[in-house]
């Protein structure tokens, strides 16, 4: 019988978190910094103006405070924008980062 190994969403959160401004960059290119947050349009959306959707830099917590769509971290929004269920965002990202995704 085959063990089914265990994400470690934690990992994987904290490295994409080390590395935002690469990622937030590379996902929401239309973005831009501002202090702690990342400030772009919602890609998902017919969104206007930038000012809404907005990504802390430091936590990867984010949110589009005209919808009430919000998340956790990296992955979450990972998930929301790629469309993708959790798990497969961590793997995504784990893979963009170069690291190990499964707990040890």
């Amino acid at each position: 019988m085959t063990r089914r190994r265990s994400i470690d969403f934690a990992r994987v959160a904290g490295a994409a978190a080390a590395n935002s401004n690469a990622i937030l960059s590379r996902w929401l290119p239309n973005g831009r910094r501002e202090a702690h947050e990342w400030i772009t349009r919602n890609p998902r959306r017919a969104d206007h103006r930038p000012g809404s959707f907005k990504v802390n830099i430091t936590t990867g917590r984010w949110a589009d405070f005209a919808t009430g769509d919000s998340g956790g971290d990296l992955i979450s929004l990972a998930a929301y924008l790629f469309n993708l269920r959790q798990n497969e965002a961590a793997l995504k990202v784990a893979e963009m980062m170069g690291i190990d995704p499964y707990e040890r």
